[in-house]
């Protein structure tokens, strides 16, 4: 994304926005490096250059940032400007949130508002919770997104970890939220919640009107890690069978070798072993080869059945092995197991060849 393409072109947008932006010198001083750097890091090359090339007044500067936002690409490389706020802003703490507030519609200022969360938590989150209220949909998800406790690619907010009940004003403001960018938001910081505080997140759930649509979805969706994990209140709260009786048969891989790039297929019954119908939710887990060398569980959904008596259901999936920016594949033995409700019921173990 941050390429020497997409600089011609940013250089290009600030030179329409300020007359002094000199963009020959800013595409010279900005890819200087270019090649040794991963992509958080061009980020925040760029928005360390940009500040090189701008009025040193920080008001100026975000004058020419805000004449430049309309022309700039959505998305991920839009997040150069709430980095600046991030990086240049700490001094003048009302234009820097007048600046997320604004700037997060373009991609997210999620990570740039954890900076000043961390400067002054209080006089932030009060900030935050006025934006839970907002018009646009992105400002109130980043009310949200901005405030989790434990948000993926930033460092932890340890004092919403040990406290939790900070955010709760904002995540009641939002709990019937039409938007469901805003309702994954809102589930994804509860379930960050459940990791570290598991008895308050569910005791909060409990006190939400789960008739209401958007509220139900969240509560559902907030729980999926306990519910994987086979907590019994969890399980208890969505009618999920607490006393599971089924039996895991004729379980299946179609290689015990697989390369890098190909796919894995696995199969399986399950099979009620109960006189009455069971509500499951089936998952699967690959424990997958860190480059320690030690192994490392993530479970997946596979899907939610009601198992009548006498039952038998046949399972497949497909699970394709290839490297992500969250994840790289490391080789050795690898396991794949099935869980009912939480609990483990089989496991097969395969190699895998990077």
């Amino acid at each position: 994304m941050f390429n020497r393409e997409f600089y011609r072109y940013f250089a290009g947008v600030f030179a329409d926005s300020d007359k002094n932006f000199n963009a020959t010198a800013f595409i010279s001083d900005v890819t200087a490096n270019l090649d040794e750097l991963s992509l958080n890091g061009r980020l925040r090359n760029t928005a360390i250059v940009l500040q090189q090339h701008l009025p040193k007044e920080f008001k100026k500067a975000v004058d020419v940032l805000y004449k430049a936002a309309p022309a700039l690409r959505r998305g991920y490389t839009a997040l150069v400007l709430p980095d600046f706020i991030a990086l240049y802003g700490k001094e003048d703490f009302h234009l820097s949130m007048e600046a997320l507030r604004d700037f997060t519609t373009l991609g997210s200022s999620e990570f740039a508002i954890r900076v000043f969360l961390k400067m002054d938590l209080d006089k932030t989150l009060k900030v935050m919770e006025d934006w839970a209220e907002h018009k646009d949909p992105h400002v109130r998800r980043l009310a949200s997104e901005g405030s989790r406790p434990r948000l993926p690619w930033s460092f932890k907010l340890e004092e919403i970890i040990k406290t939790p009940s900070l955010t709760t004003s904002i995540l009641e403001k939002l709990k019937t939220d039409e938007a469901l960018y805003v309702r994954k938001s809102v589930a994804n910081h509860l379930n960050d919640i459940s990791k570290d505080n598991t008895a308050y997140m569910l005791q909060l759930l409990k006190s939400w009107d789960n008739t209401h649509p958007h509220t139900s979805w969240i509560i559902k969706h907030a729980s999926r890690t306990l519910i994987k994990k086979g907590d019994q209140e969890s399980l208890s709260m969505f009618n999920f069978e607490q006393d599971v009786r089924v039996h895991v048969g004729s379980f299946k891989l179609n290689a015990h070798h697989v390369k890098l790039g190909e796919e894995l297929q696995f199969s399986f019954e399950l099979s009620s072993l109960k006189d009455a119908p069971q509500k499951l939710v089936v998952d699967y887990a690959i424990h997958y080869v860190k480059a320690s060398g030690e192994q490392s569980k993530k479970v997946f959904k596979l899907k939610e059945i009601m198992l009548l008596s006498g039952q038998v259901l046949q399972v497949s999936k497909k699970q394709l092995f290839k490297d992500l920016t969250t994840r790289k594949h490391y080789a050795g033995k690898h396991i794949v197991e099935i869980i009912v409700n939480g609990k483990e019921l089989g496991r097969k173990e395969f190699d895998l060849a990077c």
